[in-house]
């Protein structure tokens, strides 16, 4: 792979000024995929940084197991429903990332002989330069079948990058064969960056470049060693854009390319309650009811089996999104003069004395402005959006240092999303919270635990 080592370099890494990638960054990233030894469907996450890609792999993963998997017990897997559960996640990912299925689909994995003796990964382990074989587990040794944490001291950078080796399968068939072979390569030390490596050249440098905003920002921040956005998008979506709203937009001149089609995993950011940016409704509503939550420094994910929430838009939640449309600043009303806008693409009577008597209605102190929450009441009052009243919550945080006991494990709790109450009388203010009110601005969170789940 030594011909695409420094595209990939600087695409993943940048080129940091003092020559080369950060020991610390790259030691942090230095992780397989590993199972929670607390609960069975959870990953592990030992560091601050990979959760760019491991939170993605965590939501698709649950999807899997929530929705696609016969039995009732999602929580409970034996090591072998792991491994087939955590290999069809990495391939739905790649097949998403995959341009041109004419092109095929790459892997990394390591040259022959190279593999690093630590963790799960055996130097014996590859058999020829196209075939990478695992061991069978029952010659493993209890202590081979632990994942290594961290190897960055086993293998450096530079060593690491000298001794991958790519190879293109063709078909969909043939990819689920290969990942399935490859599984302790995926657990071992360096599984999540193997597997980064294989979105990336699945989807292939060029594309990427051409979908980043800025092609010269890295997908791994050089200095913090967080995941960008594009990273993100790339892993949910298949398409490395660095934003998220709906569509492409127009900035002085330039395209902006933002997502395009209904995501099957959402996205929501505290990033949006602080008004740095509005999440479109392709990634706030998805196909399944899980969401990757973004704070200023992490990814969790929530999600919960209610698909309800998920379901088609109701005509009220439609008139939300339109007069947000019309509120690109997301102040919470409009100019009253954009009123006949809204209800014409709400296909709403449109004449002007009727839109004048609704002006009357609806700002009766002349301000000039309409308000979002009387205008959802006057056109759609009392109108059931089919979701419950309350229902399960979960929420998956893989840091162990962010969850109670430090025990990997999902926190429990029972949503309430109400009316169009006044959206500033709140039972509490934590981030989670303020996280899943840029979706629902009425919800109230009830979690089983002594205190709310970190989304750090």
């Amino acid at each position: 792979m030594s011909e695409l080592n420094k595209e990939v370099v600087d695409l993943v890494w940048g080129k940091p000024s003092g020559g080369g990638v950060s020991t610390s960054i790259f030691r942090r990233w230095s992780q397989g995929f590993v199972f929670s030894e607390h609960e069975q469907t959870a990953l592990k996450q030992f560091e601050g940084g990979p959760c760019a890609v491991i939170a993605p792999v965590q939501a698709f993963l649950l999807k899997n197991v929530l929705f696609n998997r016969e039995s009732s017990t999602w929580r409970q897997m034996s090591e072998e429903e792991q491994k087939m559960a955590l290999c069809s996640t990495l391939t739905e990912i790649l097949e998403s990332a995959c341009a041109s299925p004419s092109t095929g689909f790459c892997l990394v994995t390591w040259a022959k002989g190279q593999s690093p003796h630590t963790g799960t990964v055996s130097k014996t382990q590859t058999q020829s330069q196209t075939q990478d074989m695992p061991k069978p587990e029952s010659s493993q040794s209890p202590q081979e079948q632990q994942p290594t944490a961290l190897a960055a001291e086993d293998l450096g950078f530079e060593q690491f990058q000298s001794v991958l080796h790519k190879r293109t399968v063709l078909s969909v068939s043939d990819l689920r064969e290969e990942v399935l072979s490859l599984y302790q390569s995926w657990r071992g030390c360096y599984g999540v960056l193997l597997f980064l490596y294989s979105v990336i050249l699945t989807k292939g440098i060029e594309n990427i470049r051409n979908e980043i905003q800025d092609p010269t920002e890295p997908l791994i921040d050089p200095i913090h060693g967080h995941g960008s956005q594009s990273l993100v998008n790339l892993l949910v979506t298949g398409h490395a854009v660095s934003n998220v709203w709906d569509g492409d937009r127009e900035c002085s001149g330039m395209k902006l390319h933002g997502i395009h089609k209904q995501a099957s995993v959402g996205f929501l950011t505290l990033m949006e309650s602080l008004r740095y940016c509005k999440v479109g409704t392709f990634l706030k509503s998805p196909k399944f009811p899980i969401w990757i939550l973004g704070s200023e420094t992490h990814l969790s994910v929530f999600f919960t089996k209610e698909m309800s929430l998920v379901g088609p838009e109701s005509p009220s939640e439609q008139a939300r999104r339109v007069f947000q449309s019309f509120d690109p600043e997301d102040n919470g009303f409009i100019p009253e003069s954009l009123l006949e806008d809204v209800m014409k693409a709400l296909d709403l009577v449109s004449e002007p004395e009727y839109v004048s008597l609704v002006k009357s209605k609806l700002d009766p102190e002349s301000l000039g402005i309409i308000l979002l929450g009387p205008f959802l009441l006057e056109f759609f009052p009392d109108q059931d959006s089919g979701i419950p009243d309350s229902f399960p919550v979960y929420h998956y945080n893989g840091l162990k240092q962010s969850n109670h006991k430090e025990r990997v494990e999902y926190v429990e709790g029972t949503a309430l999303v109400l009316g169009f109450e006044d959206p500033m009388v709140r039972t509490d203010d934590t981030p989670v919270k303020r996280c899943l009110q840029t979706k629902w601005p009425y919800i109230e969170l009830l979690w089983t635990t002594n205190r709310s789940p970190s989304v750090n």
